[in-house]
């Protein structure tokens, strides 16, 4: 079978290292040519993966296609797709995720818990629902990665808000958040992961560190499982999904957004479960049963961001230190550059012992540094 990927970061990367375990020809479709998925893959072709014509040649030699990153072109996935060539998850649900306004509206008609919110289509917009702040300001389309969400307390803050389009979320006093990965056939059998609980770096709106399963009262898990997979069932698409929710300090839970993808919060599994959640997209694409999602371990990632005040060439201070560990495993996604904040890997350590757990993963946030040499 030949399968595609549309982008080639370290989620591409960590899925075709999945794929060494079956008979699958790989394609990669990336602008940069050292990106960390290119040495990994059969044959990489560098594009866009916005562009129509480049997406669309990429896939119609393909039997099935996959996507890293939300901001592909759609309009070239559903050609594709009316062609016969399987798109997971299908365009329609890629449509609806990649854009945050179409997203809100769609847990409005399908009756999933989201905290309140209202669309704004410029800066100005945000001085009319002063009564919604504290909130946060979501661009609708392009951001990633912390990037294009803006904290709006009060009116001092409107100079930040995104004059564009966005949405505009009252803020919930959040006692936790968690992400529910959701794996979904062909066949409409879906599977749980069990909830990661994340914790995040408040200055750059990225993940720093996550424990799973996430310590949660049984009424919230049942909550979060429901919910969960209402979001999946609603998108009528198989694939692999990453629910992120908010449990509030009543246990109520609400979804924050969705990935429909592989996603950072379930790094973890490659280790710490008997199905990874890139062994279960491979499964889903092509066609073999669901795997195993239960862990074998408590696990916690920490992620490896590029260090404040370093630019080049990538050095990781006390690597070595890090790898005596027992039952820790770093991955490190080949980037040779490095910037502040930039993923340049993660490390998983899995522990019987929560406590154990948390201590080990905030040495190691501590310990180990991407900087630059000389």
């Amino acid at each position: 079978m030949k399968a595609g990927i549309l982008g080639g970061g370290q989620l591409g990367r960590m899925l075709l290292q999945a794929a060494a375990n079956y008979t699958v020809e790989t394609y990669v479709l990336e602008n940069d040519p050292h990106c960390p998925s290119a040495h990994l893959c059969h044959h990489f072709v560098q594009g866009n993966i916005n562009d129509f014509d480049t997406v669309y040649q990429f896939g119609k030699g393909l039997d099935v296609l996959t996507i890293e990153i939300e901001s592909v072109n759609v309009d070239a996935l559903e050609k594709l797709e009316a062609e016969g060539v399987k798109v997971f998850p299908t365009p329609s649900a890629i449509r609806t995720i990649k854009n945050k306004i179409l997203q809100k509206q769609f847990y409005l008609d399908n009756d999933i818990p989201t905290s309140s919110f209202v669309v704004t289509q410029t800066q100005a917009d945000v001085e009319e629902h002063l009564a919604l702040l504290p909130a946060v300001h979501k661009i609708g389309q392009g951001g990633y990665d912390g990037k294009g969400v803006q904290v709006i307390q009060d009116e001092k803050d409107i100079s930040k808000a995104f004059d564009a389009p966005a949405v505009l979320e009252k803020m919930v006093p959040i006692d936790k958040e968690i992400a529910m990965i959701v794996a979904m056939n062909e066949k409409g059998e879906t599977i749980f992961y069990p909830p990661a609980e994340m914790v995040f770096d408040p200055m750059l709106n990225l993940l720093d560190y996550q424990v799973s399963p996430a310590q949660l009262p049984e009424q919230v898990l049942w909550k979060a499982e429901a919910i969960a997979l209402r979001v999946v069932k609603a998108l009528k698409s198989p694939g692999l999904f990453a629910v992120e929710l908010f449990v509030d300090k009543n246990e109520e839970v609400l979804v924050n957004e969705t990935a429909p993808r592989v996603h950072n919060s379930g790094h973890h599994t490659i280790e710490a479960n008997y199905s990874s959640q890139y062994d279960m997209l491979w499964r889903i694409m092509l066609g073999y049963p669901l795997g195993n999602p239960d862990a074998i371990l408590p696990s916690a990632i920490v992620n490896l961001l590029g260090a404040d005040g370093y630019s080049g060439d990538a050095v990781y201070e006390n690597l070595e230190e890090v790898l005596k560990m027992d039952n820790v495993f770093v991955h490190l996604y080949g980037k040779l550059q490095t910037k502040p904040g930039r993923k340049m890997g993660h490390v998983t350590i899995m522990h019987k012992d929560y406590q154990d757990l948390t201590h080990k993963a905030n040495k190691i946030k501590h310990l180990l540094k991407v900087k630059t040499g000389g």
